[in-house]
């Protein structure tokens, strides 16, 4: 059983030029805004969503490039530092990096150095922003093996590591089917959100990566719904409700 947690419509969005301009973090730059509001919701459904205990590491992921996972994964890391909790946003997208360029950090040292540097401190790669409690890890030069990096013993002990001494920390992932970064990161974390944006991902790509996370037995705790017409005609992000996958996958929704 798995939330879904449906953002409404937004404009265009960079996803072709992320890499060099960052994506807009509104959570930050209009915090009482309707659009940061609706972050705040999914928030509290992903809190919500798992009754037991705390998600101390959350991958968000999508099936396909230019559903917006990483502007959602920078909002929600804004929302919950502003929340309280000492939250760390990581690039683990070392294909197509964006948090150097949305967070104005350049010539970058991060997530790639220490994977490939035993001698590297982990603390160089770790940046504070102008947001209290919200710290930020880029990806670092580009690898030509980033999916043997993620599925490193050296990944295993960073992310225990950093779950030990923060509130959470969210990785920025790789579309699920383009490569294997997503489904390998997936068996690290507590959760996985999958981010599905109207008229760009198709049905049978959102089952298909669906699939391939739940082969690794990923806990799927939601889906974000991207660019969904907003009833009330303002804004680019709306809430409209949360539902699950029961039996035979079929899709409930509420709201």
């Amino acid at each position: 059983m798995y939330n879904i947690f449906k953002l409404g419509k937004k404009a265009k969005p960079l996803s072709t030029d992320s890499m060099e301009n960052g994506v807009h973090i509104i959570a930050a730059v209009s915090p009482n805004s309707v659009i940061s509001e609706q972050f705040k919701t999914v928030r509290t459904n992903i809190q919500f969503s798992n009754a037991d205990s705390s998600y101390r590491t959350l991958m968000l992921t999508s099936s396909i490039a230019s559903e917006g996972k990483s502007t959602v994964a920078a909002n929600l890391a804004v929302t919950f530092a502003k929340q309280g909790k000492k939250t760390l946003l990581v690039d683990a997208d070392m294909r197509r990096p964006t948090i150097n360029a949305t967070f104005s950090i350049s010539n970058p040292k991060g997530l790639t150095n220490f994977l490939t540097d035993r001698d590297f401190d982990i603390n160089q790669a770790i940046y504070e922003t102008s947001i209290p409690k919200l710290f930020v890890m880029p990806s670092g030069p580009i690898p030509p093996n980033p999916a043997e990096l993620l599925g490193s013993k050296r990944m295993d002990n960073l992310i225990k590591a950093l779950s030990e001494q923060l509130d959470l920390v969210i990785y920025d992932a790789p579309p699920v089917l383009s490569v294997s970064d997503a489904q390998i990161l997936a068996t690290k974390v507590d959760g996985t959100v999958l981010v599905v944006r109207k008229n760009i991902a198709e049905k049978e790509a959102v089952r298909r990566s669906v699939g391939a996370l739940k082969q690794v037995n990923a806990k799927i705790i939601g889906t974000v719904l991207n660019d969904v017409e907003n009833a009330g005609g303002s804004g680019y992000y709306g809430y409209y409700g949360y539902g699950y996958y029961g039996k035979n996958d079929k899709k409930r929704e509420n709201g």
